[in-house]
């Protein structure tokens, strides 16, 4: 009995020490929504380094509620790739994260899976202007680290 307490115990330290890692969320409040013009110059700086990396890709930018505001769509990309952008702009909004630091959390306890609209691979970013977070992108096409990168060249442009 004694040894099943201790097992008990040191799970439940396990998955503390696992999920203090998540917790760490941005501290970012969130602010007023992207515009259309600003989802525009995001999805078109992320476009132009998708092109210098010769990825074809799926580009996505939703507000702070996960609602959809742009969407660029290379011509030669897997359909797949639009459900997947869509699904980490959401996530990255959703839980005020780079949907890389999702991928991280989910290798140290897959427990999280189990969590509503969690997509555990790069690509899934906030887009933050003076502060707050006023939407995320999303992009998938190539692979996780490439998707990161141009994601990552989108949100550059916003201060």
């Amino acid at each position: 009995m004694r040894t099943m307490n201790l097992a008990s115990v040191f799970s439940i330290v396990a998955l503390f020490i696992a999920g203090s890692s998540f917790a760490q969320q941005m501290p970012n409040p969130y602010g007023p929504n992207i515009n259309l013009a600003a989802a525009k110059k995001v999805a078109s700086a992320a476009a132009a380094k998708s092109v210098e990396m010769k990825v074809n890709a799926v580009i996505v930018i939703v507000d702070t509620g996960g609602q959809l505001v742009y969407l660029e769509r290379f011509d030669v990309v897997q359909w797949g790739s639009i459900d997947v952008a869509i699904h980490k702009a959401k996530a990255s909004v959703q839980y005020k994260r780079a949907t890389l630091a999702l991928e991280n959390v989910v290798k140290a306890n897959t427990t999280y899976l189990t969590l509503d609209g969690i997509i555990a691979i790069e690509g899934g970013v906030p887009i933050i202007e003076d502060g707050k977070i006023i939407g995320a992108i999303g992009v998938s096409g190539g692979s996780s680290v490439q998707d990161g990168q141009i994601a990552g060249a989108g949100t550059a442009v916003i201060k």
